[in-house]
């Protein structure tokens, strides 16, 4: 563990030094699947993060006063060539300092390792849930607000076997997220006692499914689990297994939490679906974000919204430890921030955190999705929360028990 006095008196006098050449404005990027298979979802994660971008500069700004602005770039979720392109236009052309993002795994991985890796940059996801995210050789660029799927895939194989369901066949999209997920649920509910009749990958933005469908069908399961997207193949797959009567059960995971699945399918073909998507611990920074997210206009119980917040909240906060717009450095910076001991930061604290990182002390931010405390792959552990469909749309039914 670094020592985060010595860091913090290392700052100030770096920040005397740069005194004077600083910058009318600091970048920190954002990736994200604005079209493609969660374009539905993006948007108020998007929100989440302006809204700390919006306290922060309202607050006084970062860095002595300069404004913090959040450039946005389109990833499209499964194009791994149109996420390097956007990530190579923040980190070269937009100069930006850090990114948060990008959200799928598919895209933060080629992200990372065709822009923000080579160009030193950080990177904190809010969303990028597989394992392996943690493989990457990344030099500790970077990190994420999120529990990863490893845990997601086991609280969502718990969940189904409490509730009597013990026979189930699986479909999952053929990419990081996809077989990540489904390999950590499929070894859950096999060691908790369930059979997984057959679990088929299937590849994404195709029109139709009804093949593999089929041979799922045919294994005499009832319930389907679909692992993928509610905007692309994850809401093909289930309308077409709703028209061919081949299932009475459906079960998804966070990629498919989204009432625009709902809206597409019907709410009465869709209504008792079972889900799982990351959520929020009951701490004090939750119901802070709550209600500045409602005052700002979007549903703080969006998916992922609360970890964007996050996300952005801690890289600037580790900006204004390192001192500069820097690259170098950050990544220490973020973990001296994101970690005991220090005084406790709260969502929209930000003056405070200002005034104490001023003075040397050391700060702890605990946020509106947990307290984030990075181990040495940048993970975070987590909680995971229980979605049905009800009423036409996905309601939370509370923290999934360990």
């Amino acid at each position: 563990m670094i020592n985060k006095r010595i860091l913090a008196s290392a700052v100030a006098v770096s920040s005397l030094a740069l005194a004077g050449v600083a910058n009318a404005e600091v970048k920190v990027g954002f990736l994200g699947g604005f079209t493609g298979g969660i374009e539905s979802l993006t948007p108020p994660i998007f929100d989440g993060a302006r809204l700390a971008v919006q306290q922060i500069n309202a607050q006084g700004g970062i860095l002595d006063g300069q404004e913090l602005v959040m450039p946005s770039g389109d990833t499209t979720c499964s194009d791994a060539s149109a996420a390097s392109n956007a990530a190579d236009r923040m980190v070269n052309t937009e100069q930006v300092t850090a990114i948060v993002g990008a959200l799928c795994t598919g895209a933060t991985i080629a992200a990372a390792n065709n822009a923000a890796i080579p160009g030193g940059v950080l990177m904190v996801s809010p969303a990028s849930t597989a394992p392996a995210v943690s493989e990457l050789d990344d030099n500790d660029l970077v990190f994420r607000t999120v529990p990863s799927d490893a845990f997601q895939g086991e609280m969502l194989a718990k969940l189904l076997l409490d509730k009597g369901i013990d026979f189930v066949a699986v479909t999952y999209v053929n990419n990081d997220y996809g077989r990540g997920l489904s390999e950590a649920f499929v070894d859950a509910f096999e060691a908790g006692g369930g059979t997984v009749a057959d679990n088929l990958g299937h590849e994404d933005n195709r029109a139709d499914y009804r093949a593999e469908l089929g041979s799922l069908s045919a294994t005499g399961a009832d319930t389907l689990v679909v692992l993928a997207y509610a905007d692309t193949s994850g809401q093909t797959v289930m309308r077409q297994a709703y028209e061919s009567g081949m299932f009475t059960q459906y079960v998804g995971a966070d990629g498919m939490v989204g009432d625009s699945l709902v809206d597409a399918i019907g709410a009465d073909v869709l209504d008792g679906m079972i889900a799982t998507r990351p959520g929020s611990p009951d701490l004090p920074g939750s119901d802070i974000f709550n209600a500045a997210a409602e005052d700002a206009g979007f549903d703080p119980s969006a998916v992922f919204a609360a970890q964007a917040y996050d996300a952005a909240f801690l890289v600037a906060l580790a900006i204004e430890q390192n001192g500069s717009a820097e690259r170098e450095g950050l990544s220490d910076a973020l973990r001296s921030v994101a970690t005991a001991p220090g005084e406790v930061i709260l969502p929209g604290e930000w003056e405070k955190a200002v005034e104490l990182i001023a003075q040397g002390a050391e700060i702890n931010y605990e946020g509106a999705s947990g307290t984030h405390e990075f181990d040495d792959n940048g993970d975070v552990p987590g909680v995971v929360v229980e979605m049905t469909v009800e009423d036409g749309s996905f309601v939370s039914k509370g923290l999934v028990d360990l």
